[in-house]
C-alpha cells in the first residue's frame, strides 16, 4: 500500500567516522522488527556495510536506505558514511530527508566531520537531533558531551532521553517525553530493551529535563508560549503539538542517549521519528528554471508526477538501481515517465522499497516518499523526472550540492586492450558517486580521476581491478602549466615553398603585447593599403592559435597575449590561406621568443579545517608548499578554518599529507583561483620535465 504524505518520515543518519552509526542503524532495524538479528560491524553482514569493499575494510562507503513502519508511519532512514572521503553520500541523505540525526560518541564528543555536517544542515535550515552513542563504554560521559554540543554547535540541547548510569554502571535510558524507563537488553544484543517505571533516584533529573522539553514546546507557538508564561506548564497534547512545530522550524536540538550494542535508547528514537520528526507536508524543493533563476515547489500529493534521482547504484543481482524522492503526484510501476534532464521518455518497470540490499516490491510511491526504480536505462543521479505538466517547461530540480574533488591521480590499464573496459568501469563509478570524477585531459594526454581523498579512489580502483580483472597503473597527474609574455615584441616570418606548379608564399609581420592576467587572447588586424588581402587574415589568426597551443619555453599553451598583424606581403599566384597560416604561426613563435616569455602555474584557493592542536604544523606545512596564508578563523569547539592559496603542483598529494599531519582528522576543500608566474629553479625543473618540447617545424 502507499502512504499519505503526512505518514512519511525521511531521516538521514550522519556523523564523524567511528561514532557507531552502523551499529546504531543495525540495532534500530532490529528494534523496528525488520531484521531478525543485529550483526556486528566486524562480521561484514550488517545491513549498512554489505558490499565487499565495506566488509573488507570495516567502514561504511555507501549511503544505505532502510524503510520500516513505526506507529503507522513509514520511516525512510538513510545511513551515511562518516569518513570525509564519502561526504557526498551524507549530502544525498540530507537532500532526501526532512531532518537529520547526528551521532556523537560519548567518549570523544563532537568531532570535526560532525561540525562540518552541522554547518551543512545550517545552510539547508534543516532540523537535526543528536544521539550520544556508546554510553556503556568506559569514559563515557553524557553530561560532558552535552556541554561539548553547547560549545561547538552554539545551541542549548534539549534531552529527550537521559541515561541511567554510564560505562560499566550503565543500566538503560529514560524517555523524558513519555515518562518511561527502558532497561538495556543483554550484552549479546539479541534481546530488546524492557519498558518500566522511572526509578525514584532519577526522578529529579527527569523533572528538570521535562521542564526543558516544555520550554522548547512553548517556543513552537505564540499562544502556547503565552500560556506557558502565565500558567507555567502545558498539557501533554499541547506539549506534543508544540514540539512538532518547534522542531520542524529548527528551533531546538533534541538529544538522545543510547548504547546500541545493548539495544538501549532505541525505543525513544523510533518514537521520536514517528511522533515528532517532520513529515514532507510542509517541505519544499527547489527548481532551477531555464534562465538560471530558482523557484520553490511544494512537496504535495496533488498534480502530476515529479521526482528527483538522488542516487544510482549497480547491484550484481538487481542491476541498475535509481533511488528517487517523489516531489509531487504519485509514481506507479509500469507507467510512462519523462526524463526531463535527458529529454527522453521511458517506461518504469518495478518499484521497490529497501532494507539495505534487500528489496521489497511496492505498488506505488507517493509524494514525499523515497524508493527505488529498477533497471532504468536513462535515469542517473541528479535527473529530474515528470509526467504531464508537473513542472514549468525546461525546469530541473536543484542538483546535489557536492564539494569539488581534492585528490587526483592519473590512471591507465597496463594492457592496452583493457583501456576501453577501464574507461567504462570508471564511467560507471562516477555515475554511482558524484564526488568522483573521470575525464581525459586532452592537454596532458592523461586519463585523470579525482575524488575526495586517497581512500575513496583506492576503493574504487580496487573494486575495478577485482571485478573487471584489469591491471591498473597510477601516477601523480601532470600539472596544466601555461606560458605568457612579459613585454612587447615584433617579428616577421615568410613562408615560401616551391614544389613545381603553384608554390606557397606568405609574409606576415606581427606585434605582440601582454594582456592582463585572465584576458587570454585578443587579435587585431592593422593592415593598411591591402598589403595582405582580407581573405588571408583568418589564415593568419589560425596560425597564431596553433602557435599559442604550444609555447616556446616548455610547450604549454600560451595565454594573455594581444596579437596585431601590422604588415605582410602576398604573391598573386602562390599565396593561399594555408601559406598565411604557416607564416602567422612562424611570426608568433619568433615574436614570443623575443618578448621575455615566462611560465605560469595554477594557484588554488584552499580552505583547511583542523583542530587547534594541529594549527602550527598545518600552517608550517603550507608554507613549505609555497602556500600563502590568507586568514584563519576559529569556528568553535577547538576547530580552526584556514584560508590559503598554494600552487596546484604542491597540492597533488595534500590530502595524504594533511591526513598524516592531523592523524586523519583534518580536511580541506580546493578550487582554482588564478595563474601566477614562476621562475628560477622551479621554472627550470618544469621545463626539463615537460613532455611537449618536441616542436613542429615551421614549414609543415
Amino acid at each position: 500500500m502507499g502512504y499519505s504524505i503526512g505518514d512519511v518520515r525521511n531521516v538521514a543518519l550522519a556523523g564523524h567516522g567511528g561514532t557507531g552509526k552502523t551499529t546504531l542503524f543495525e540495532h534500530l532495524l532490529f528494534a523496528a522488527g525488520v531484521i531478525q538479528k543485529p550483526f556486528e560491524v566486524e562480521s561484514g553482514k550488517t545491513v549498512s556495510d554489505w558490499t565487499p569493499e565495506e566488509a573488507e575494510r570495516k567502514i561504511s562507503v555507501h549511503a544505505v536506505l532502510a524503510s520500516f513502519e513505526r506507529a503507522g508511519k513509514k520511516i525512510n532512514l538513510f545511513d551515511t558514511p562518516g569518513a570525509s572521503d564519502f561526504t557526498g553520500e551524507a549530502i544525498l541523505g540530507f537532500r532526501s530527508s526532512e531532518s537529520a540525526l547526528l551521532a556523537v560518541d560519548a567518549k570523544s564528543g563532537v568531532q570535526i566531520e560532525t561540525i562540518k555536517l552541522m554547518r551543512n544542515l545550517d545552510e539547508r535550515k534543516k532540523p537535526r537531533a543528536v544521539v550520544v552513542t556508546r554510553l556503556d563504554e568506559e569514559r563515557a560521559d553524557f553530561d560532558r558531551v552535552i556541554e561539548d554540543i553547547k560549545e561547538k554547535f552554539k545551541v542549548d540541547p534539549v534531552p529527550f532521553s537521559i541515561p541511567m548510569g554510564a560505562g560499566s554502571g550503565y543500566k538503560g535510558v529514560i524517555d523524558v517525553l513519555n515518562g518511561k524507563a527502558y532497561l538495556a537488553g543483554g550484552d549479546a544484543g539479541d534481546s530488546l530493551e524492557k519498558e518500566g517505571a522511572v526509578p525514584a533516584e532519577y526522578q529529579a533529573a527527569v523533572d528538570a529535563a521535562r521542564e526543558k522539553l516544555i520550554e522548547a514546546a512553548a517556543e513552537g507557538d505564540n499562544e502556547m508560549l503565552e500560556k506557558y508564561l502565565s500558567e507555567g506548564t502545558l498539557t501533554p497534547e499541547e506539549m506534543h503539538t508544540g514540539l512538532i512545530e518547534a522542531y520542524m522550524h529548527n528551533q531546538f536540538v533534541p538529544i538522545f542517549a543510547s548504547a546500541a550494542v545493548k539495544n538501549s535508547g532505541l525505543a525513544p528514537l523510533l518514537d521520536f521519528f514517528a511522533e515528532v520528526a517532520p513529515s514532507p507536508v510542509e517541505a519544499k524543493d527547489v527548481l532551477v528554471l531555464p534562465d538560471g533563476s530558482q523557484k520553490e515547489i511544494a512537496v504535495m500529493e496533488k498534480g502530476a508526477l515529479s521526482a528527483f534521482v538522488v542516487k544510482t547504484s549497480y547491484d550484481q543481482f538487481s542491476g541498475k538501481l535509481s533511488y528517487v524522492k517523489v516531489i509531487t503526484g504519485k509514481l506507479v510501476p509500469e507507467s510512462e515517465i519523462f526524463n526531463v534532464t535527458e529529454n527522453k521518455k521511458e517506461r518504469v518497470g518495478k518499484l521497490y522499497t529497501a532494507v539495505g540490499k534487500k528489496l521489497t516490491e511496492i505498488r506505488e510511491l507517493g509524494a514525499g516518499d523515497s524508493g527505488i526504480i529498477a533497471k532504468s536505462p536513462s535515469l542517473k543521479t541528479n535527473d529530474t523526472v515528470s509526467s504531464g505538466a508537473a513542472l514549468p517547461e525546461g525546469a530541473l530540480f536543484l542538483p546535489l550540492r557536492l564539494p569539488e574533488p581534492v585528490h587526483s591521480v592519473a590512471v591507465n590499464a597496463v594492457q592496452k586492450k583493457d583501456e576501453d573496459k577501464l574507461g567504462e568501469a570508471l564511467l560507471r563509478a562516477a555515475e554511482e558517486d558524484r564526488t568522483f570524477r573521470y575525464n581525459f585531459d586532452a592537454e596532458t594526454k592523461e586519463t585523470v580521476i579525482s575524488g575526495m581523498g586517497e581512500l575513496q579512489i583506492n576503493i574504487i580502483l580496487d573494486k575495478i581491478k577485482q571485478n573487471q580483472k584489469i591491471e591498473i597503473e597510477t601516477r601523480i597527474p601532470k600539472v596544466a602549466f601555461r606560458e605568457t609574455i612579459t613585454k612587447k615584441a615584433s617579428a616577421e616570418h615568410t613562408h615560401k615553398k616551391q614544389t613545381g606548379g603553384h608554390g606557397q608564399y606568405g609574409k606576415v609581420v606581427l606585434d605582440i603585447a601582454p594582456l592582463p592576467r585572465g584576458d587570454y587572447y585578443k587579435f587585431n588586424n592593422a593592415i593598411f593599403g591591402g598589403a595582405v588581402s582580407k581573405g588571408y587574415i583568418p589564415g593568419v589568426e589560425k596560425g597564431v592559435a596553433e602557435a599559442m597551443a604550444r609555447g616556446t619555453m616548455a610547450g604549454y599553451p600560451v595565454v594573455d597575449v594581444e596579437v596585431t598583424i601590422v604588415d605582410g606581403k602576398e604573391h598573386p599566384v602562390d599565396s593561399s590561406e594555408l601559406a598565411f597560416k604557416l607564416a602567422g604561426r612562424g611570426a608568433f613563435r619568433k615574436a614570443m621568443a623575443a618578448a621575455s616569455p615566462t611560465l605560469l602555474e595554477p594557484i588554488m584557493n584552499l580552505t583547511v579545517f583542523v583542530e587547534e592542536k594541529y594549527l602550527g604544523d598545518v600552517m608550517s606545512g603550507l608554507s613549505g608548499k609555497r602556500g600563502k596564508i590568507i586568514g584563519q578563523d576559529a569556528i568553535g569547539g577547538g576547530i580552526v578554518e584556514i584560508k590559503a592559496q598554494a600552487p596546484a603542483a604542491e597540492l597533488l598529494r595534500y590530502s595524504i599529507d594533511l591526513r598524516s599531519i592531523t592523524s586523519g582528522t583534518g580536511s580541506f576543500s580546493v578550487e582554482f583561483s588564478h595563474y601566477s608566474p614562476i621562475s628560477g629553479r622551479i621554472a627550470e625543473d618544469v621545463i626539463k620535465a615537460s613532455p611537449y618540447m618536441t616542436q613542429d617545424s615551421d614549414d609543415e
